[in-house]
């Protein structure tokens, strides 16, 4: 019986995996304990420590590049939209988008997706391009020797200290963490509005994390690893409401090669290029090469 290292976040999606009401034929599943879940991303892209794992989608372009050896598989585990992810520090006066451009904004690492999101939404709604704004952060990429434009600075400081002080003008942080701190507000005041007409434009909600292998268990063991992206679906299809209620996860969680998925990666891969987060001029479609190569329709 084989066994596999799989660092997956527990969703109401991979649930059924994780807790065994799924099984995998073949193997067993050794399941880490990682909290938060992109304490693993470092780990998997630098030692390949896991044999599947949840990864952040501008980690996976930047390992892509960097040609670390993993696959992604088409399985969506993870996303949201970003208009309520920048914030500052409430109160009269307070900076709109378009005020940004010039000033020091906050986020935990440049390569972190949700900045990824949201530094696109700048540029494409309101003008204000990565490179007009010093991105203040406290962790490097993932990827070791990953790039970092020349307007990325460190700092030790908590962020949400820099905000509070005004040493940093807004800060890049996911909305479930905003809210419990006391005294931040959307810099996009009408976030709601905008994610609505975002989707209406674009189709779908933006990407944060997908699964990835290790590309030599892809290639060694395809069965196995097509039973895992199968346990993966189900878990998927599983959580699914019988009728749909519209609800974001809904929206974003999904696996196979869609259009829509697609769609959705090559905007973030222009974003990323944009942002000079990776240099090459990645293929959506070459991102699953090693998936249709090995593992085949599924």
């Amino acid at each position: 019986m084989t066994r596999l290292s799989v660092a997956l976040r527990r969703y109401p999606h991979t649930e059924p995996l994780l807790d065994g009401t799924l099984k995998v034929p073949g193997c067993e599943l050794d399941l880490p304990q990682v909290e938060p879940i992109h304490r693993a991303f470092a780990p998997m892209v630098r030692e390949l420590r896991y044999d599947v794992s949840e990864l952040a989608l501008a980690t996976l372009l930047q390992a892509v590049e960097a040609d670390v050896p993993v696959a992604a598989l088409p399985v969506v585990l993870h996303g949201n939209f970003h208009h309520r992810s920048i914030s500052v520090w409430g109160g009269e006066g307070r900076l709109s988008p378009e005020d940004l451009r010039g000033r020091r904004v906050g986020v935990r690492a440049y390569s972190q997706t949700t900045g990824l999101w949201v530094r696109g939404v700048l540029s494409d709604t309101y003008g204000v391009r990565a490179q007009d704004v010093t991105w203040v952060t406290r962790e490097g990429a993932h990827v070791d020797g990953a790039p970092e434009p020349s307007n990325v600075e460190r700092t030790s400081r908590p962020l949400v200290d820099a905000l509070r002080d005004k040493d940093i003008a807004a800060v890049v942080m996911g909305a479930r963490s905003a809210d419990h701190v006391e005294g931040l507000v959307p810099v996009i005041t009408d976030w709601k509005a905008r994610q609505a007409q975002f989707l209406d434009t674009h189709g779908w909600v933006p990407i944060n994390h997908l699964a990835v292998v290790r590309k030599e268990l892809l290639e060694t063991q395809p069965d196995l690893v097509r039973a895992v992206y199968r346990g993966l679906c189900a878990g998927i299809d599983a959580a699914r409401p019988s009728e749909p209620t519209g609800t974001t996860r809904e929206l974003v969680v999904q696996h196979g090669v869609t259009d829509t998925l697609l769609a959705t990666l090559r905007t973030a891969i222009r974003y990323a290029r944009e942002q000079e987060l990776i240099k090459a001029d990645l293929d959506a479609e070459d991102l699953f090469a090693d998936f249709h190569r090995y593992v085949g329709g599924a």
